[in-house]
């Protein structure tokens, strides 16, 4: 009998599962063909996402991008100081950032701001029958709600990253340069020398792929909030689901960084 049972919910539990990943799938789908369906959306609609997710997002990438790279310049002085080799200080710091922790940081900082705002706001809407509305009404909520998402997400994605990049190189160059003493010099030559243009692909790439799953997973998790087998209904579903959205996502993020470094390195 225990073992009877234990396979029961075992298939039980596969069988959510997979229907939760259709799901998102299927959501992934529609989103993408209601985006090039006419008619087109009205600029304002997308500008304001923007501002909400990529403009409202600065602050905290500024401030993490800062530190980081402080924390770069400090650690990779004292690491090559051991070696003579302090001259590469500034190709360390910028490679660093440039290739993955610039955008993984990026990603998971938005993920926490935007994202779980993006699963909770959606959620509510569910939960409040709004979406329901308008589906009544005959008006498409891929479309009228999560496309502009989509776009704002993955057009603020590679500007957030880029600005997280340069604010950690000149954080790095405070710490390096101006605090231990290293050349100023030798900072940005050894920068201009090693960073390629490869290396300035694969973090555009990495941010627009976190960005894709952070409004995918985050839109689609608050949009079929109803299906959660621990209940998403009310104040508390909602709160569970937005949880496991950011975790979701954020687990997501370092597992496709490592795939596509990966394909590209």
């Amino acid at each position: 009998m225990i073992l009877l049972k234990f396979l029961e919910k075992s298939g039980e539990l596969g069988l959510y599962y997979i229907n939760q990943a259709g799901r998102m799938v299927i959501f992934l789908l529609h989103v993408i063909i209601s985006t090039f369906k006419l008619p087109y959306y009205k600029v304002s609609n997308i500008t304001k996402q923007i501002y909400i997710i990529g403009s409202l997002s600065i602050f905290v990438i500024v401030f993490t991008g800062a530190f980081t790279g402080m924390v770069l310049g400090l650690q990779g002085y004292n690491t090559l100081k051991k070696f003579g080799s302090e001259g590469l200080l500034g190709s360390a710091v910028a490679l660093s950032l440039i290739r993955e922790l610039g955008p993984v940081l990026a990603a998971l900082m938005v993920t926490g701001r935007a994202g779980s705002a993006i699963c909770a706001e959606i959620g509510i809407m569910r939960n409040s029958e709004q979406i329901d509305a308008l589906e009544c009404m005959a008006i498409d909520p891929h479309k009228y709600i999560m496309a502009p998402k989509f776009i704002a997400t993955i057009v603020s994605m590679p500007l957030l990253t880029a600005i997280f990049n340069v604010v950690g190189i000149f954080g790095g160059y405070l710490v390096g340069v101006k605090l231990l003493g290293a050349s100023e010099g030798s900072y940005f030559t050894s920068m201009y020398k090693d960073v390629e243009f490869q290396d300035v692909y694969m973090g555009f790439v990495k941010s627009l792929c976190f960005g894709l799953l952070i409004v995918w997973i985050c839109a689609a998790k608050g949009f079929y909030v109803h299906y959660e087998r621990t209940g998403g209904f009310g104040a508390e579903g909602v709160s569970r689901v937005t949880t496991y959205a950011v975790v979701l996502t954020s687990v997501s993020i370092l597992v496709f960084d490592y795939f596509i470094t990966s394909l590209l390195l």
